[in-house]
């Protein structure tokens, strides 16, 4: 598909940890906005056919974009799948994501692919965001802080 971006990282963190970054309100917002931008989760129920509502904003022009999904399968430290549509209606359609964890030899095997990204978003601008944002997913979950 044309409008299908596909993502591959091995992070030196358990899947128990990568996977409680996907679906943790907090966590999400430490990692997920790319750089630039804050993130705000309005709501987050995670489980099979719950729904969860979140927004980016622009830090430098105050813009705002909210966008919200349904979670379609969930497998504990292995795999999520959930589907992601904007409330902008220049921004129509919905995408879905998958992240698939496998855990390997020294860390976890992190594979995310998007599909039905609106045509008015350049492929290579949501590369770059998932980019930065795995970088932040690695600063957050690699780090061994003592309790």
């Amino acid at each position: 598909m044309a409008n299908t971006i596909r993502l591959h990282r091995v992070l030196r963190s358990p899947p128990e940890r990568i996977y409680r970054a996907f679906l943790d309100p907090d966590a999400m917002v430490k990692w997920l906005p790319p750089n630039g931008f804050i993130g705000k989760v309005h709501h987050l129920d995670a489980r099979v056919g719950g729904t969860y509502q979140m927004s980016f904003t622009n830090f430098s022009s105050g813009f705002s974009q909210s966008f919200g999904g349904e979670y379609l399968e969930l497998v504990p430290n292995e795999m999520i799948r959930h589907t992601d549509r904007f409330e902008d209606p220049n921004l129509s359609g919905v995408m879905q994501t998958t992240v698939t964890l496998k855990q390997v030899s020294c860390g976890t095997e992190v594979s995310i692919v998007q599909d039905g990204l609106p045509d008015v978003i350049p492929v290579e601008n949501c590369y770059l965001g998932w980019q930065e944002s795995l970088a932040l997913l690695a600063k957050l979950v690699e780090a061994e802080i003592p309790d």
